[in-house]
């Protein structure tokens, strides 16, 4: 999956976030429309929207009648306790795939390759002390080592600071006296389909998809820190996922109509 979500975005790296995030949201809220339809009870859904309007109405008419009020309003939380229970079955169904979505698009939108001349940290967390076990880091052309290991956590935490002195694409080697370990590093123009952690674990995989698996060994895994990335767009600079959900809201709505979906 990293290999084909990052096959699409790969077109779009270096340039605006926009212009791949606009049309990709697009795409989510059409996919949301889909599965809402395919997995809610449409009918129902309007029942229960038909009521609640019944309901306020009910309140305007009888503002004079407190017996009619108070019975309106019982309804009126009644009916909105069934609708968003009509709203969980599509939202379950559409959580799991979002993870898995959401991860990948942190690869490329949540992060920004590093600058030529700026520095980064590069750090393994071994699974027992690691003391006797640390590596030597060696970098591509391109990439310093700037710094010796430094030991953290009783020794099973081992940092470098890297410095990047031209945008590269590679990867940096972790040579231990049985194995060596790779982890990639990228400098230059953003954005671009990076991975900050390798990871051992197929649990930790699901939030940082950008690499391969560690295979079983001492290393749970290697960070290589970028700096956090913000999509700015009509002067605001914020997070992806935020333009990511209101546009695929946007898109939603415009076209709910078309789909022939309710919510």
């Amino acid at each position: 999956m990293s290999a084909l979500i990052g096959g699409i975005l790969r077109p779009f790296s270096g340039h605006n976030a926009m212009l791949s995030l606009v049309p990709l949201s697009a795409l989510v809220g059409m996919g949301m429309l889909w599965v809402f339809r395919r997995t809610s009870n449409q009918e129902g859904i309007r029942n229960v929207k038909a009521r609640l309007q019944a309901r306020i109405y009910e309140m305007r008419l009888f503002v004079d009648e407190p017996l009619l009020v108070w019975q309106a309003q019982w309804g009126l939380i009644s009916a909105n306790v069934r609708y968003i229970g009509m709203m969980m079955v599509p939202a379950l169904v559409m959580t799991a795939p979002m993870i898995l979505v959401f991860g990948q698009l942190e690869c490329f939108y949540g992060y920004t390759p590093l600058e030529p001349g700026k520095t980064a940290i590069v750090t393994v967390q071994m699974k027992s002390t690691g003391i006797g076990l640390t590596p030597a880091l060696r970098a591509p052309e391109g990439i310093v080592v700037e710094t010796p290991p430094v030991h953290v956590d009783g020794g099973r935490q081992v940092s470098w600071r890297i410095r990047a002195l031209r945008p590269i694409a590679g990867d940096l080697q972790l040579v231990f006296p049985d194995e060596t370990l790779k982890k990639s590093v990228h400098a230059g123009r953003g954005p671009q389909y990076l991975s900050e952690r390798r990871v051992s674990s197929a649990l930790d995989l699901l939030w940082y998809p950008g690499e391969n698996r560690l295979a079983a060994g001492s290393v749970d895994w290697i960070e290589l820190h970028y700096p956090q990335a913000t999509v700015s767009a009509l002067g605001l600079d914020l997070h992806w996922l935020i333009w990511l959900l209101a546009l695929s809201m946007l898109s939603a709505l415009l076209l709910k109509g078309r789909f022939r979906v309710s919510f």
